[in-house]
């Protein structure tokens, strides 16, 4: 029969187009064997039929209900509301979405938590049956490069493997869910992937906007390079994808509503229970057992010292030297002026520029600027962290706003802790968060810091106790009323 057919086609299209209908004939082929494959290896998409609560039957087939890993509560889920929280990050270093993740499952809702695990989860994530966390694969690395000559390179490969892991991830290391919420930043490559895996599955895709990608990009490269401006425009187009979008200020919900035209709901960042005040006895055991604090807990005791904290990635968008400037004229002003006590400042977090910083204060150790400071760094438990904050006098706080309308969650935690702030305030959205005089101050400057250093630690009549307070007032608003009023109506877990 093909001889026959071969015949046909040699005389009816001669020889050349022969050759043309081959070559058509085998590339239909070859498609449809490619989309036939595509076709079986798709992600499966999400059902709500079977998204519904697990069932355990003993040998005689009787219903056993189930009990969380303490035993003493059945487990209760809810059917129809699992959820994919994505953080193209450090799981351990991104609060907000640990937060989410109880407060879904704190109302029924399975949760699968995905992104690096590179240092300690949340307490009450690690305890909960009904959050699954799901490691992604680190980027080899050669990949991992800060080097700003050699970001163009790197950059795009970087996105390329981590295009890659996230998609086998969320399409096929869990089960389909009915949401998938992204955290934002980093936008590439997250919002492309979680957009498509949300088609493909059939999921309501949610952004988190903690800030803007291209924002922070532009610390690193310049407002006026072009890797900037293409990943504004990528940002832009992939949030008008979303179904619904969660921003961390009213501002920050403005600027998408005027910029990208999409609505957004306000949900302020607010401290979980792990954060909260502490009595004297409390700290003094802490301050004592903390190997930091340890040697000089009696003089914090007494007043001679001050304990400042501050948390930091050091990245571009907090200056550390803002903060060490103002520790050098404070520490010379203690010199003369010897009612000022001397300042233990303990700086908590990881991050790229940690130790370009740490070789600035040893040098200056060296030629005795800070002689009445003594500045440590340290790398705590999320439980010895929050303990910290409420053992301390002051918080610092150095995160500068890229955008001008994101907030800075060390501080949200440092209220919950009844700990006053003072963090630069250049930016539109500071007053959501700061209320000046009140339970903090906003500085513009490493003079104005140290200035405010004198004034609350060394006046008779210092603002301190007011601005102490203050953020214990502010400590009583609390994640779960906040998350509650926005999030467990979007993921319709509340009326």
């Amino acid at each position: 029969m093909w001889n026959t057919f071969d015949i046909f086609r040699d005389d009816f299209l001669g020889e050349k187009g022969s050759w043309l209908f081959d070559v058509a004939l085998y590339a239909i082929l070859g498609l449809s064997t490619l989309f036939t494959i595509i076709l079986v290896t798709l992600p499966s998409q999400y059902d709500p039929y079977k998204d519904k609560p697990l069932r355990a039957v003993n040998e005689r087939g009787e219903k056993i209900e189930l009990k969380r890993k303490d035993g003493k509560q059945t487990l209760d889920f809810r059917a129809g509301r699992t959820t994919h929280i994505v953080v193209l990050g450090d799981i351990g270093r991104s609060p907000r979405m640990q937060y989410h993740a109880i407060s879904i499952a704190k109302h029924g809702g399975k949760v699968y938590l995905v992104g690096y695990q590179e240092s300690e989860v949340h307490p009450d994530v690690a305890a909960n049956d009904l959050i699954t966390v799901v490691p992604l694969a680190l980027s080899p690395s050669f990949l991992r490069s800060s080097s700003k000559l050699l970001f163009p390179i790197v950059a795009p490969l970087k996105a390329l493997h981590q295009s890659w892991t996230l998609y086998r991830t969320l399409g096929y290391a869990s089960e389909p869910a009915r949401y998938i919420l992204v955290q934002n930043p980093p936008s590439i490559p997250t919002l492309a992937i979680a957009t498509v895996v949300s088609f493909l599955r059939n999921t309501e895709l949610v952004i988190d906007w903690h800030n803007f990608g291209y924002s922070i990009l532009a610390l690193k490269l310049g407002a006026s390079h072009p890797l900037v401006n293409i990943s504004a425009l990528y940002e832009n187009a992939f949030s008008r994808l979303a179904s619904q979008h969660i921003t961390v200020t009213h501002a920050m919900a403005r600027v998408l509503k005027d910029s990208y035209g999409v609505t957004a709901h306000a949900l302020h960042d607010r401290p979980a229970a792990l954060f909260r005040p502490l009595n004297v006895s409390e700290r003094s055991k802490f301050l004592s057992r903390l190997p930091e604090t340890a040697q000089y807990a009696q003089d914090l005791a007494k007043g001679s010292w001050k304990l400042i904290v501050s948390s930091t990635s050091w990245t571009a968008d907090e200056d550390f030297s803002l903060l060490l400037a103002a520790l050098e004229t404070y520490s010379a002003r203690a010199t003369s002026q010897v009612s000022l006590p001397k300042i233990l400042a303990i700086i908590t977090g990881k991050g790229p520029q940690k130790e370009h910083y740490l070789s600035l204060v040893k040098k200056m150790n060296q030629e005795k600027r800070l002689l009445n400071v003594v500045i440590q760094t340290a790398w705590l438990t999320p439980g010895d962290y929050a303990t910290l904050l409420g053992a301390a006098d002051l918080g610092v706080s150095l995160h500068t706003s890229s955008s001008g309308v994101d907030l800075p969650m060390k501080v949200v935690d440092m209220f919950g802790a009844g700990l006053p702030v003072v963090g630069w305030g250049d930016f539109e959205a500071w007053p959501e968060l700061v209320k000046e005089d009140v339970n903090g101050k906003g500085f513009k400057s490493s003079e104005q810091l140290a200035g405010q250093l004198v004034e609350l630690f060394g006046s008779k009549d210092s603002v301190l106790p007011m601005l102490k307070k203050g953020a214990l007032e502010e400590s009583k608003n609390r994640w779960d009323d906040e998350w509650d009023r926005v999030g467990g109506k979007l993921f319709r877990l509340l009326q």
